[in-house]
This record gives structure tokens, sequence and C-alpha cells, in this order.
């Protein structure tokens, strides 16, 4: 595979004289005169390396490399300027960047510097996307440039101990990434466990954590099931604070103390924590403790929502529909263009999760080998309807509930308002709010009657 550079520069003579020299060298060049369209062109495919130039109009080359490292962190970026200082050049590499050369530089230092910026760029690529490597993110379907981003942070902090927290909104894969994180670390043929954290009372979590033990019964917790490989603590948001003392302890001493015992055993765990809440608020809040964030946060990923990875979409859906096929002994189908751009186009609230059943439901419906666009508009639509948000769940329970009142009391304000315990002034708030007409129900009430 030939290695990719982005070129940016507002010298278009020199733009075309740096691209000769390393199209000449063997490498694939894209050049740009604006780091805003350098940008751009970055999205649409991520390069092996970036060569740009400090001084541009508009955004200049440390503002450029500022937005790249946040969407491309492990992308190395080398820096030229005509206005080369050494204090610029200390700044440059604090900062994070590559490489940093004073034009007029010379074209073999510019070729040494770009040869070691790929050798790094081909490591990491070669660990997430080797032959070898990538069975540890085989579950994961992806083309979008943020995510393949996000895989190789993933792969270098899967070789180390660190802690790692996965954020991301329900639906969006974050089992699927610790999962492949424990694959490709080195404690990948140690156990991995799994808990969430929201499923359990407290009582009965601190015991699937810790174990128990009294005059009876010794049971061992997920800590010493996951004893030298990785726990996933799936939903830690939702931990009780005096649960969290005790994780806190385990994490900085190493040890735990199961439930009925006064002794401690030592374990040697990687602690893996997911959420889709904002830890930070609940720090705040004082809902979850700032120590404890400290140490489950040494490396924070976050997986992006699947409207912001639009491109995997169909990627998801042929991969959906083959296991589907394989699950139920059925040829694989295909979808109509339209059903597609129908997928594409939707909003997805419930990400990854809710496109799986959109397409499960149009597979079980489907009699033809192309699923027409009607199924999955169906499907789509049962979906999104059938988890309204909060304000419409509670405006549809408050105007079902009005209605049953007033059909019980035949219309009359006074009684409804009585059996709701409001006073008649907020109940008739109530009534112009959902748009209840008072003599529908005194008319219905005569009718009965008559």
């Amino acid at each position: 595979m030939i290695s990719d550079i982005l070129l940016v520069d507002d010298d278009t003579d020199l733009l075309k004289l740096i691209s000769l020299r390393l199209s000449s060298a063997g490498y694939q060049v894209r050049v740009s005169e604006t780091a805003e369209c350098a940008l751009s062109m970055a999205e649409i495919k991520t390069p092996s390396l970036v060569i740009t130039d400090l001084k541009m109009p508009g955004m200049n080359g440390m503002q450029f490399f500022e937005i790249l490292q946040q969407r491309h962190p492990t992308l190395p970026v080398i820096i030229l300027t005509a206005h080369g200082t050494i204090p610029e050049a200390v700044t440059a590499t604090e900062r994070g960047v590559f490489g940093f050369l004073t034009k007029p530089f010379d074209s073999q230092e510019l070729l040494g510097k770009v040869e070691a910026g790929m050798r790094l760029s081909a490591g990491v690529s070669a660990m997430t996307n080797g032959r070898m490597g990538k069975e540890w993110r085989h579950d994961i379907i992806t083309c979008a440039p943020q995510m393949e981003d996000l895989l190789r942070q993933a792969h270098l902090v899967a070789d180390t101990n660190a802690n790692v927290l996965i954020c991301g909104e329900p639906g969006t894969g974050k089992e699927l990434l610790a999962r492949a994180i424990y694959r490709a670390s080195r404690r990948s043929n140690q156990p991995f466990a799994i808990i969430n954290c929201g499923a359990y009372p407290d009582e009965l979590l601190e015991t699937e954590l810790f174990g128990r033990i009294n005059d009876t019964v010794k049971e061992h917790g997920l800590f010493q099931e996951a004893d030298g490989g990785t726990l996933f603590l799936d939903e830690i948001g939702d931990m009780p604070l005096p649960l969290q003392v005790k994780l806190l302890r385990t994490i900085q001493e190493g040890v735990i103390r199961p439930v009925g015992s006064t002794e401690t055993i030592p374990v040697d765990v990687r602690i893996i924590s997911a959420t889709y809440h904002k830890l930070r608020d609940l720090v705040k809040a004082n809902k979850f403790r700032e120590d404890l964030f400290y140490q489950l946060n040494v490396v924070t990923l976050h997986l992006p929502k699947l409207t912001d990875r639009r491109e995997d979409i169909p990627l998801l859906v042929r991969h959906f529909l083959k296991q589907l096929a394989e699950q139920y002994g059925r040829s694989t189908p295909s979808l109509a263009s339209e059903a597609m751009d129908i997928l594409t186009a939707a909003s997805w609230p419930y990400n990854i999760r809710q496109l799986l059943n959109v397409i499960e439901q149009a597979f079980a419906l489907s009699t033809t080998q192309v699923i027409p666009a009607i199924l999955i508009q169906k499907a789509l639509d049962e979906e999104t309807e059938a988890m309204p948000t909060f304000f419409e769940a509670r405006r549809t329970f408050e105007r079902d509930y009005l209605i049953r009142l007033l059909k019980m009391t035949g219309g009359n304000v006074t009684r409804a308002a009585v059996r709701a315990n409001r006073n008649r002034t907020e109940f008739y708030k109530l009534l112009r709010r959902h748009n209840l007409d008072l003599a529908l129900f005194k008319n219905q009430s005569r009718a009965r009657h008559s």
C-alpha cells in the first residue's frame, strides 16, 4: 500500500516542488493551499502523515495541527516555516508535533523526517490493520476515519496496564470496544469478566464484585474470577457511593475484602469501565467520587454516535444481514437502494443497537431477496415510536389521565380536579395545554343517560 501524505502550503511553487520530491521518493501526495480545505481532505481519507506550513492566511499551521490532534491523535505532523525560531520549535514539539523544519530546508533532511514519520504511522497501522492485528477488532465494523483513529488509540493503550474509561451514548458499542482492547492486550490469554453496575441491587452488586465468605459459603466475586485478566465495569456511573469507596481501595491497594470477611485477598486486575453519563457532572453533583474518577479515567476513549459515522451504515447493514442469514439458514438478502437511502438519512437516537433491530425486523418480514424500502420505513417508524422521549411519554400519560378523569366525572371539572388533587385553576390550565373540550365529555355523559 502506497503511503499517503497530505501537504499544505499557501506557496503554490513550493507546494509543487515538495510534491514532486515526495512523489519521486515513492509517496502518494495530496495537496492543499489552505488548512481549512486540508481538514476536509483528512476527514474524507486519513493520511499517513501531514506536512504543513506554519504561516498561512486564515488558519495557521499550529491551529491546523491542534484540530488534527483532536481528531486524529496518532497522526504524525511535520511543520515547515520560513520564520522558524528555537522557541517555536520547542513549543511545537511540546504540543506533540512530530517534526519541525525551517525553510530553506535540505531535501534529504525532509525525506529523513518523512521516512521516520512513516515508520511511526506504519507501526500503528500495522498493529490495528495488519493480518494478525485485525483479529482483535473483528467485531467492530467501520471505515469511518474517526473510528479508525479511535481504534489506533485503543490498540496503543491496550499494550499498557492503564485503566480505560469508554464514553458514549447507549448502543454505540462500548462493550465491543472493551472486548477489543482486552483481545489486543497482554492479558488476552487471561480471564475477561463483565458486569453492568446498574443492573444489580447494592448488596448483590458488592457480592458479585468482591465475593462472600461466611461459615457455610465461600463465593468468589468477579475480581477473583478475573485475577490476572480484565474486568469490564459497564455503566460505572450507576455504582452506589459506598461501593465506590471499596472499588477505590481495590484499585489503589490491589486487594479485595469479600463480604463477611475480615481478611484481604490480593488481586491483579486491569479495569475497563464504560458510561453514557458525563462523570464530571456526577462528580460536581457529589454522586461520583472524584478520586475514583481519576483512577478510572487514566485514558478516555469517546465512541461517536452512529449519525457521526454514517458512512459505516451500509457496512453494518451488510454485516447484520449476513449474520441473520447464517443464523436462520437463508441466503443473504440485499437492500433496495431507496431502503439504504432511508437508513443513511435516519436520526438513530439509539445508535447501532437500533439499526440492528430495524434490520432484524425487516429481514424477518421480507419474502424476497431484495428488502424493499417500505419494510425498512415500517420497522424504523415502529422502532422510533417504541421508545418516545421522556417529555413525549409524560405528555401522553398526562393527556390519557385527564381523558379518563373527565370520562369518569362526565366533564365535571370540580369533581375531576378533586380526584386529581389539583385546584380548578391548575386543572383548567392542563385542559388548555392538551386542547381538551369539556363539552365533548358532557355530551357523552348525557348520551349515556338518555
